[in-house]
């Protein structure tokens, strides 16, 4: 599941559509997922949504729209959770402004969820976070948080997956410049 319904407000246009080596943020999130083994591969967006679908490929993405994607990230988290399958195992959520994410990481996040029975998240510095996989077990757990309130009590005992340049987070102009450095 892919979380990119806010409104870029730092980066002064939608971050989505920022273009990386060649494909816009979400894009590359979305065939990453893909190549991880991910499916469905749900795609949350909220501001500016007709333009990001008309800019990107989405390839294969099941879209959802959050009518009440200002109430923040809570609000697309239960709205992606609402489109998969009752028999769900687990739901790997992601953002498209984490470029240094990879599909050979998301895989690992998942072996570490030990076959979704676990929470696993990715660490970078001090932080842990998003790229995360959580059981089915939470779902109910998640579709309760509020706000912009992250899923951070759950993370607190999760599985830690190291992941390189995770800190890298596409929010600004100057983000995307240091992203285009490291990563193409």
């Amino acid at each position: 599941m892919i979380l990119a319904a806010g409104a870029s407000r730092r980066m002064g246009s939608p971050k989505q559509l920022a273009m990386l080596a060649g494909e816009t943020l979400l894009d590359r999130a979305v065939r990453t997922a893909h190549a991880a083994g991910c499916a469905p591969v749900v795609v949350v967006l909220g501001a500016a949504a007709e333009e990001i679908q008309a800019a990107c490929r989405l390839d294969e993405a099941h879209i959802v729209l959050n009518p009440v994607w200002a109430e923040g990230m809570a609000s697309s988290l239960r709205t992606g959770l609402e489109q998969l399958a009752a028999d769900a195992v687990c739901a790997v959520v992601m953002t498209c402004d984490q470029p240094a994410v990879t599909a050979e990481h998301l895989r690992r996040l998942m072996l570490a969820s030990e076959g979704g029975t676990g929470v696993a998240c990715s660490g970078y510095g001090e932080v842990r976070g998003v790229p995360a996989c959580f059981p089915a077990t939470t779902f109910a757990a998640l579709k309760a948080l509020a706000g912009d309130a992250g899923a951070r009590k759950l993370l607190a005992s999760a599985r830690v997956v190291s992941l390189l340049d995770g800190e890298l987070d596409v929010d600004t102009p100057e983000a995307l410049d240091e992203a285009r450095k490291i990563l193409g």
